[in-house]
């Protein structure tokens, strides 16, 4: 695949690049008893469109089923169908109640918002994507049931997938509470990251070994910090979990800090915690852990690290601290309402309004002929407008290659199987299939494909495969007309605001640890720097897939990535200056120079990419001492 992807350019290698990992079988265990079995018990009852409503929000909450703890699955999965409850009703009563005109303009206007708060992070941009599908569904699925009720079954559908998530055990998960199976693994994953850290340190993988250790901990951070009823952990178990994460903080500081000075330390240093890993994993004692060597200032930090952890989980530890700086309702609408929200939600407004307008204009004209689906133009726009499932040319591309997969497969099934227990069937298949699938888009389109047109026909609608491949090209054309025109305001906004963001982090990081030196409150240091690790994993994701777009958009993003470079050095070295300051009190001419130079470079970097001043003034530090 390195071949392919020198050899081709980056938006086609990006379309044929597809996750690896083991399969997910708890999730696909899931799948199966999700939409299925609901659409069955809705057939045997008589009532198939709630069958077909309450399947269609299993569906969508199985896409958004991603590995990690139950905690966290609450907020994933139940954030994303309230909005698509939301948006069911608005759609169901304004397709009923308004004429065409007034309702491409509400959709366009209702895609503007989505858009908008899409830009706040992942969970938010799953909301955005289910408000507006399921409003172009509510809008154009002829349904008997009233918009309330269709709202009502929708967030029961996705209900259900959310308490076999809850009550479902992890295969394999045998230690301790099941309950905290995946706190447990996300946990245990930051000190095997420490560990590999600490074996690449010297050595050309350092830096990438740097970038797990941060996904690991923001992997881990979001395990631990779903949804509660009290404000801190309540059980044993939790609450030693939360005190273990924390003992990962500094060991993670001191490994950083290790990689920054680039001298390789003894093999022995990455066995303390790779045995706390399996401590964690397995709920064990840690036993002895080897003590590297004290002739540094890291390796001092290193060895003060473990005999802290040590102790937090021997004793059980009483740290319920995340660590984290709570996101204020102010700073979401910042987001939201800053260059990354505003270039954002137009380009959605425009994309799904135009889709509308489009479908609209079809279906008055009796294009569709008796039967009404003019939702699937909208539907499929509001996926190919979305930036989180790759670049626009792959987005493009995977959607068009999977619909005619999907359809033509269904084709062949719909001719083959008894209706409607073999459409049932298949349905409760492609449940299953859908978190495997969701490791490439294209493959994710075909199952979703197969799914809804197996629910339409089962709802009464006649066969569509061949509809539904001319819509989703007119969709696919519609969006890549829209995503190449001019917005209001400049390109790249949402990689620049990354960007920003990411650089206000690491100057208010920096500004505290040259300000305040070798203070107590390194609860307070551990969640700047891990607020502006997490901000810079999240630029350098959004630059990566800026860089993958086509050209005309690419160059908007240009000179991006080395700002993005420099800030990681920075908060790297600015690591470092806290663990020296920790050790001596004071810093060497080495760091002082660096952090200098980080600074004349980050400025000259910004100044080349066109990050004006006005969008994040770095906080004065000074470097006395």
């Amino acid at each position: 695949m390195s071949r392919l992807s020198a050899a081709v350019p980056p938006w086609l290698a990006h379309a044929l690049r597809a996750q690896r990992g083991p399969v997910p079988w708890s999730a696909v265990v899931r799948g199966a008893l999700a939409a299925g079995p609901l659409l069955l018990a809705a057939v045997l009852s008589g009532r198939t469109s709630v069958g077909v409503v309450a399947s269609l929000g299993a569906m969508l909450a199985g896409i958004n089923d991603r590995p990690g703890s139950r905690r966290a699955a609450v907020r994933r999965l139940g954030v994303p169908a309230l909005a698509g409850a939301g948006g069911l009703l608005v759609g169901s009563y304004a397709g009923q109640h308004v004429g065409a005109v007034t309702l491409t303009l509400l959709l366009t206007v209702l895609g503007l918002l989505a858009g908008a708060v899409s830009a706040v992070g992942p969970v938010a941009s799953g909301a955005g994507t289910q408000l507006l599908v399921a409003a172009a569904i509510g809008a154009g699925m002829p349904l008997p049931e009233p918009g309330w009720q269709r709202a009502l079954f929708f967030v029961a559908g996705a209900g259900w997938l959310l308490v076999l998530r809850l009550a479902l055990p992890t295969p394999g998960a045998t230690a301790g509470d099941y309950r905290f199976d995946g706190e447990r693994d996300a946990v245990g994953g930051v000190y095997d990251a420490v560990a590999a850290l600490l074996e690449a340190v010297g050595g050309p993988d350092a830096p990438g070994r740097r970038v797990a250790l941060t996904a690991a901990l923001d992997h881990a951070q979001d395990a631990l910090g779903g949804p509660r009823l009290r404000r801190y952990a309540s059980s044993a178990a939790e609450r030693r979990l939360h005190a273990q994460y924390a003992a990962a903080l500094p060991l993670a500081e001191a490994a950083t800090a290790l990689a920054w000075a680039g001298e390789a330390v003894p093999a022995r240093a990455a066995e303390g915690p790779r045995r706390l890993a399996l401590a964690v994993r397995t709920g064990t004692h840690t036993g002895p852990l080897p003590a590297p060597s004290r002739s540094a200032p890291a390796l001092r930090a290193l060895d003060d690290a473990l005999l802290h952890a040590a102790d937090a989980f021997d004793g059980g530890g009483d740290d319920n601290a995340l660590h984290t700086r709570r996101c204020t309702a102010t700073s979401l609408a910042r987001t939201a309402l800053g260059s990354g929200g505003r270039e954002y939600g137009l380009r959605v407004a425009l994309c799904f309004g135009a889709s509308v307008a489009v479908a609209q204009a079809l279906h008055h004209g009796h294009w569709y002929g008796s039967h009404s689906h003019w939702y699937w133009l909208p539907a499929t726009a509001v996926f190919l407008v979305k930036p989180d499932l790759g670049p626009l040319a792959s987005r493009v591309i995977c959607r068009a290659a999977g619909t005619v997969l999907g359809a033509v497969l269904f084709a062949g099934f719909a001719a083959l199987l008894p209706r409607p227990a073999g459409l049932v069937a298949l349905v409760a298949l492609c449940g299953a299939l859908i978190p495997v699938a969701t490791r490439h888009f294209a493959a994710q389109t075909a199952v979703v494909t197969v799914l809804v047109l197996s629910l339409v026909m089962v709802g009464g609608e006649p066969q569509a495969s061949w509809s539904r491949i001319g819509e989703t090209l007119l969709a696919c054309a519609i969006v890549l007309l829209v995503g190449h025109l001019p917005a209001l305001g400049q390109r790249g906004g949402g990689v620049r605001a990354r960007l920003t963001r990411a650089a206000e982090a690491a100057h208010l990081y920096l500004a505290h640890v040259l300000d305040d030196g070798t203070t107590d409150d390194r609860a307070g240091r551990w969640a700047l720097r891990r607020e502006a690790y997490r901000a810079l994993a999240e630029a350098r994701a959004s630059i990566d897939l800026a860089a993958a777009e086509l050209p005309a958009l690419a160059r908007h993003a240009e000179g991006t990535d080395e700002v993005a470079a420099t800030l990681e050095r920075l908060v790297d070295t600015t690591t470092a200056c806290a663990v020296q300051l920790d050790d001596t009190g004071r810093l060497t001419p080495q760091h002082t120079e660096r952090i200098a130079e980080l600074l004349d470079e980050l400025a000259e970097g910004r100044e080349r990419a066109g990050l004006a001043a006005k969008e994040g003034q770095a906080p004065p530090v000074s470097l006395a001492g």
